[in-house]
């Protein structure tokens, strides 16, 4: 076993209580055995793809240099043993040599023990309904602001659940720019860095009325709907103005559970969004609700008022209609949604391709009602979160 160069490592910690015992080489895969037995087979290509010597990566960034296009198709181990430090050394054909730190080969592992060991692991989203009403967290924006443990909690309460309030943020022109700048930086849509939800004599838009607005997901007509959403209430002395909140993702699961055909559909029928003005003209097609390639829920994409006609086969229309009126039903089953009344300085940050909102009518003669928005995209919510647990030693 050759003298194995030293690993460039990762931002990332990667620890485990568990230790290698022994390797043993086959043609393809170099089984590696652990202090507690189980055994993880692990492919040459994978192997080879994964070495983080300062030839295959840049020490700089961290960043792979090595393509695993340019290693020989008959690549082939020469010999792999487990060195004093404990780590797994792995001699190449073509006289390169690897090192892999025992705590990166536990996480990474590709074996199905470690496989469903950690999708199990992974933080799984908290689903509610009309009983969270009691149970919303809260924050104070002025200990978000102060305080990095604080903004990681409240990180985490929106990665779990999808929804918090901020109380007291100051009643200010824009003062929902600094609880977001703790975050990361805003996305810019067609209605501005910082948008004002109050009725308007010239609306291009349904929320800037005063009318009823059932619930949805704000800009399903992007490719990419915003992440999180930010409203801040400035002002709320007209009658009427409740805002509802809905977990999409409680809806889908219900649908899931007790109504798998319906769920089938929704989750597989494209659906047209078209936002149009006189100045600009965004449309989008995709599923109602979407799932990633394991099949849990990614995110629910949904506004009525934006919807445009289905394009579908007439044959299936009975099924997608009764799938649609279905979702739209449970949305507004008391049972899936929780109603507050926003007052001065409250702030609703939520999940916008998860939470569906709604605002109920307000009567604009009886007092003026002004809140302010901003979006920040999910990857930037993610990132922040992961700094920080990093930053902070919580590994959550």
């Amino acid at each position: 076993m050759s003298t194995a160069p030293d690993i460039v490592e990762d931002w990332r910690v990667f620890a485990t209580d568990h230790h290698l015992a022994q390797v043993a080489l086959g043609d393809d895969d170099a089984v590696v055995t652990w202090s507690d037995g189980r055994e993880t087979p692990l492919h040459r290509f994978f192997l080879r793809d994964n070495c983080t010597c300062a030839q295959c990566y840049l020490p700089l960034t961290r960043e792979q240099l090595f393509e695993i296009t340019d290693a020989p198709a008959d690549l082939r181990f020469a010999g792999a043993g487990i060195d004093a430090g404990g780590d797994l050394v792995v001699d190449w054909s073509d006289g390169h040599v690897s090192r892999y730190a025992p705590g990166w080969l536990r996480e990474c592992a590709p074996d199905a023990v470690s496989r469903a060991e950690r999708h199990a692991d992974r933080a799984r989203p908290f689903i509610w309904g009309s009983e969270y009403a009691d149970a919303l967290k809260s924050f104070e924006c002025a200990d978000i602001m102060a305080d990095d443990h604080v903004l990681l909690d409240w990180l985490g309460a929106l990665r779990s659940a999808g929804m918090t309030l901020v109380k007291n943020v100051p009643v200010a022109h824009e003062a929902l720019l600094a609880p977001i700048a703790r975050i990361s930086h805003i996305r810019e849509t067609n209605f501005g860095r910082v948008f004002d939800v109050k009725s308007k004599p010239r609306a291009d838009s349904a929320a800037y009325t005063s009318v009823n607005l059932p619930p949805h997901t704000d800009l399903p007509t992007r490719e990419l709907q915003p992440g999180l959403q930010f409203l801040h209430c400035l002002v709320n002395d007209a009658v009427g103005g409740e805002s509802v909140f809905v977990d999409g993702f409680a809806i889908a699961e219900a649908m899931r559970r007790d109504h798998p055909a319906h769920f089938a559909t929704i989750t597989t029928t494209p659906m047209a969004f078209w936002n149009r003005d006189d100045r600009t003209d965004y449309r989008w097609t995709a599923p109602l609700i979407a799932l990633n390639a394991d099949g849990d829920l990614a995110e629910v994409r949904f506004a009525n008022f934006l919807r445009g006609p289905i394009d579908a086969p007439a044959e299936r229309m009975d099924a997608i209609y009764a799938a649609l009126r279905l979702f739209q039903a449970m949305c507004r089953d008391p049972r899936f949604f929780i109603e507050r009344r926003l007052a001065p300085g409250d702030m609703w940050a939520f999940d916008n391709r998860r939470v569906l909102h709604a605002r109920r009518e307000f009567d604009p003669q009886t007092g003026e009602r002004h809140l302010q928005g901003a979006y920040v995209d999910r990857d930037e919510i993610n990132s922040r979160w992961r700094v920080l647990s990093r930053q902070l030693g919580d590994l959550r």
